[in-house]
């Protein structure tokens, strides 16, 4: 076949092209001692089509473009879904029979705020200024409007200081209802205080119904390495107070009793005015009903300028009582926690962040 390839290479030139190639055997005596052969059949076009290569361009491709391209991609894709969700919601809320205050986009949006918790007064105020701030309110981007209730959230929480424990402070008592997570509070305090801040701290617990209660506190006293003391009346808990008088922070577990009984919000009220450089956190889980966060906040609003810390951010999908109270006169949220980790799970959390949490749930709804 070599030899065949280059004889046609010779007559016919390089351009030449193999319609057909066989063995065949020839010579021999009678049919014996045949030679193969190689027969092939070639032809050449009189008019090639010449394909032309052109030169591929050398371009050096950056990774931030490629990084702005994916991005680019990935919000575009977004967006879509966005829309199509949004859209969908429209056609449930069109079969539905609900009376509307508003224009139908406006109109979900609202009805989010109230599936959210949001006080009533508080979504219709907030949703009203903003329809009436777009002049042709039917043509606004979904995205445009989950912007201004973000901005109108932060806006209005801009009064809240969002401080932690100050550094005057001596004594950082921890109030509330039962089972919102005051003694696991405690720790990430304690804990923070400890390994940022690098102050002594000790523990105090006035919380003598529950023996789980002082075993957990116990635990968390023995990891940090730190002393506890347990005061079972109020004159245990003075002179608690003036033994670890050394520690830079005292922190207090009280006791989580009913808080609809007003002799316990009484007894805490005496344990509260008996030291100076005391700060009072009054602790509320999140994923309570916004009836009963508001009752609990109503029933300590005697205690002057105690924070708050709203725990079990991380188990609820509803976040509108951070909005409800974060709006009321003198308030400080100090933390906002969202896990069971010592220390890390516990925030000082922002205005953005709140609205953040607020809003993020609108496409599962």
């Amino acid at each position: 076949m070599p030899e065949v390839m280059q004889q046609i290479r010779t007559q016919l030139g390089k351009d030449a092209v193999i319609l057909q190639s066989k063995e065949v055997k020839s010579g021999g005596l009678f049919g014996i001692f045949k030679k193969p052969r190689v027969e092939v059949v070639a032809a050449l076009d009189p008019q090639p089509i010449v394909r032309q290569q052109e030169k591929p361009k050398s371009r050096k491709i950056r990774q931030e473009d490629l990084f702005n391209r994916s991005h680019l991609h990935d919000t575009n894709q977004q967006n879509i879904v966005s829309e199509i969700k949004h859209l969908r919601k429209m056609l449930e809320q069109q079969n539905s029979a609900n009376d509307q205050s508003f224009t139908q986009s406006y109109q979900l949006f609202y009805d989010y705020l109230i599936n959210q918790e949001v006080e009533q007064e508080t979504a219709q105020q907030m949703i009203q200024q903003i329809e009436q701030k777009h002049e042709d309110s039917l043509n606004v981007p979904i995205d445009q409007i989950i912007t201004d209730i973000k901005t109108w959230i932060e806006d209005h929480l801009t009064h809240i200081s969002f401080s932690g424990i100050q550094p005057t402070t001596r004594i950082v008592q921890l109030i509330g209802p039962t089972g919102v997570g005051k003694t696991t509070t405690i720790a990430k305090l304690a804990a923070k205080s400890l390994l940022e801040a690098n102050k002594s701290v000790a523990f105090i617990t006035t919380d003598t119904y529950r023996i789980a209660a002082i075993e957990q506190l116990k635990t968390y006293a023995r990891i940090l390495e730190v002393p506890l003391e347990v005061a079972y009346s109020l004159d245990d808990y003075k002179r608690a107070i003036n033994k670890l008088s050394f520690a830079d922070l005292i922190f207090v577990d009280t006791a989580g009793r009913n808080f609809r009984q007003s002799n316990y919000v009484d007894e805490l009220t005496e344990y509260i005015e008996a030291t100076d450089h005391t700060e009072v956190f009054l602790v509320m889980a999140l994923t309570a009903k916004y009836s009963d966060v508001l009752y609990a906040f109503d029933q300590f609003s005697h205690i002057k300028n105690k924070k708050i810390i709203f725990t079990k951010v991380d188990e609820t999908r509803q976040y509108g009582s951070l909005l409800n109270i974060g709006l009321k006169d003198d308030v400080d949220i100090a933390y906002l926690t969202n896990g069971q980790d010592v220390p890390n799970d516990i925030i000082i959390p922002t205005p953005s962040q709140m609205s953040q949490y607020i809003m993020s749930e609108y496409y599962e709804s």
